[in-house]
């Protein structure tokens, strides 16, 4: 199953992205398949404030504890972590 993590970023989070980014990469890279995508949420200047994150788990839980392991996460970057179960319907590159 998919399951999106939606991360919204403290505004009081100063450089926390920033100094936390290399890390952040090479955990998402670490995921291998169980990684489907992943980007920044942008504000209107292009500047991020959180993080779009769709993993393949057997269920939230899963889901939301591979959430944790990112290092922007431990670094307490995000405000908030919504964990919903998703379907990828269109342009599924499994699915073509």
């Amino acid at each position: 199953m998919l399951y999106a993590l939606l991360c919204e970023d403290r505004t009081d989070a100063g450089t926390l992205r920033a100094d936390n980014r290399p890390e952040h990469l090479a955990h998402l890279k670490s995921l291998g398949p169980t990684l489907k995508f992943a980007g920044p949420f942008l504000d209107e200047d292009g500047k991020p404030t959180g993080s779009l994150i769709v993993v393949e788990a057997d269920n939230a839980a899963a889901a939301r504890a591979l959430g944790e392991q990112d290092p922007f996460a431990k670094a307490g970057l995000f405000s908030s972590v919504t964990v919903r179960r998703w379907n990828w319907s269109v342009n599924n590159p499994e699915t073509a």
